[in-house]
């Protein structure tokens, strides 16, 4: 049984068909509008193409390497071939392993569970949590965020050749920015790190549905990223890379479909034989539908031409960074520089705005979802922002307390002080020029005229004050 579905007419480069293109929002103000989806960098839409892969899958549902039954045997070819999917998509060797997660989060947090003893991890400042924080277990040595590739590259060679012990280790870096979307120098530190005896993993949750990734060419050991960023939001992520860390350790999680063997022992207790595979770290039954729709999105982007969606998404970073800074009030934060290499995700801070607000305001009046807030990279966005570690980062607007309101109809003044917090707005294969324009729009309008409602804070978020009377 075959349940794939068409290829994407390859005739023009336009943004891929993607679940919710045509969902309608209301407006604070009245009326209604298409919503303006430009928060991919924390969720991107199903494509299309995805979804109707997964709904026709759907019906011949089974359960996977544990049944003798057609649709258990169905569902079983399903889910092994997705990995080999991945492993095309990805570039991987001849001896990587796919291993399905959750998550990039739980991708790397089964990585820090494998490191061998005494494995010094090395990463940036800058990382997403997701990152930064899963090697508790481990000696870490965190980096000062670099202002350039180069020096990103100098740091990490110096850092690895004044290790002590001279012992195992692993770098830890993103291919792209979460914050910035600023492309890193992948190849190069994965060869400073291989230079001095270290092994590197790629944070690929922004890079991959941006960007062909390819294991074997960037020369990294292992590979982590999402589905729900790739245009498959069902729950899996993957982490790809060399066998031996994992098969050397215990599994991730004990149970079922981890286990070869189970046998009672004479003294009561039970001997467990794992599996050398990368079933070894997926014990319970297996996300089929979200590793299946990781394959379909991973086919989507290869069939619809990833080149060319590269270069429609670089016009369009193009287009937004060109409409922000014809608006003296916006700084646009960067690590590396305006001429750095990106991806589709742009972070700001607007003068004389509190972050939040903005936010609110074009979600509740023109119907454009961004991300405010720290971004889940708190020691990066404090860095970019000038920031203290002890200011506060919350989304709200700080000038007003739990049920107090905020100005209206002019924007806010100057004195609000620094920004503590920032603005994202990001897009992909899926966002249409109309999206970018409206945002564009939307900046200029809130900069020169104000919010045209009343905002308060309520449980943390800045949400419309609909009791109070508007101008």
């Amino acid at each position: 049984m075959s349940v794939s579905t068409a290829a994407v007419d390859q005739s023009v480069c336009a943004p891929l068909p993607v679940l919710g293109a045509d969902v309608t929002v209301p407006l604070v103000t009245g009326g209604y509008v298409t919503y303006a989806a430009l928060d991919y960098a924390a969720s991107a839409p199903a494509l299309q193409r995805v979804w109707d892969d997964v709904a026709a899958y759907a019906p011949y549902y089974g359960s996977v390497h544990r049944g003798a039954g057609y649709l258990s045997q169905l569902s079983t070819d399903l889910f092994e071939n997705s990995r080999v999917t991945v492993a095309e998509f990805l570039g991987c060797r001849a001896d990587d392993q796919v291993v399905f997660t959750r998550s990039t989060t739980d991708s790397l947090n089964l990585l820090a569970a494998v490191l061998p003893a005494d494995c010094e991890v090395f990463v940036f400042e800058t990382e997403h949590h997701a990152s930064l924080l899963p090697w508790r277990d481990a000696r870490v040595t965190y980096l000062d965020a670099p202002r350039t590739p180069d020096q990103a590259v100098a740091t990490l060679e110096r850092a690895l050749a004044d290790r002590s012990p001279h012992g195992p280790a692993l770098v830890c870096v993103t291919g792209a920015s979460n914050v910035t979307g600023e492309l890193w120098p992948v190849k190069e530190l994965a060869a400073a790190a291989h230079a001095h005896g270290a092994r590197i993993v790629l944070d690929a949750a922004q890079l991959a549905p941006h960007h062909p990734v390819d294991i074997a060419e960037l020369d990294v050991d292992w590979v982590a990223f999402s589905g729900h960023k790739l245009y498959a939001p069902f729950g899996s992520g993957v982490l790809a890379g060399r066998a031996d860390w994992l098969v050397d350790a215990e599994p991730y999680l004990a149970g079922g479909g981890a286990s070869r063997k189970v046998a009672r022992r004479t003294d009561g207790g039970v001997d467990v034989e794992w599996h050398t595979t990368a079933a070894r770290h997926e014990a319970g039954s297996p996300n089929v539908i979200g590793v299946y729709s990781i394959a379909a999105a991973c086919k989507a982007l290869t069939e619809a031409g990833f080149d060319r969606l590269v270069d429609r998404e670089q016009r369009l970073v193009t287009r937004v960074r060109e409409g922000l800074a014809e608006v003296p009030e916006v700084k646009v934060l960067s690590l590396f520089g305006d001429d750095a290499p990106r991806v589709g995700v742009i972070s700001f801070v607007v003068e004389g705005w509190n972050s939040s607000h903005f936010a609110a305001a074009l979600s509740a009046e023109y119907g454009i979802g961004v991300r405010d807030g720290l971004f889940c990279a708190h020691p990066l966005v404090r860095t970019l922002l000038g920031s203290e570690p002890q200011d506060p980062g919350e989304c709200g607007a700080p000038e007003a307390g739990p049920g107090e309101r905020s100005e209206v109809g002019v924007p806010p003044a100057e004195g609000w002080g620094r920004s503590l917090n920032a603005i994202r707005v990001s897009f992909g294969a899926g966002t249409p020029d109309e999206h970018i324009e409206r945002f564009l729009g939307a900046v200029r309008e809130l900069v020169s005229k104000g919010a045209r409602w009343t905002y308060r804070t309520e449980e943390g978020r800045c949400v419309p004050d609909r009791g109070a009377a508007q101008v």
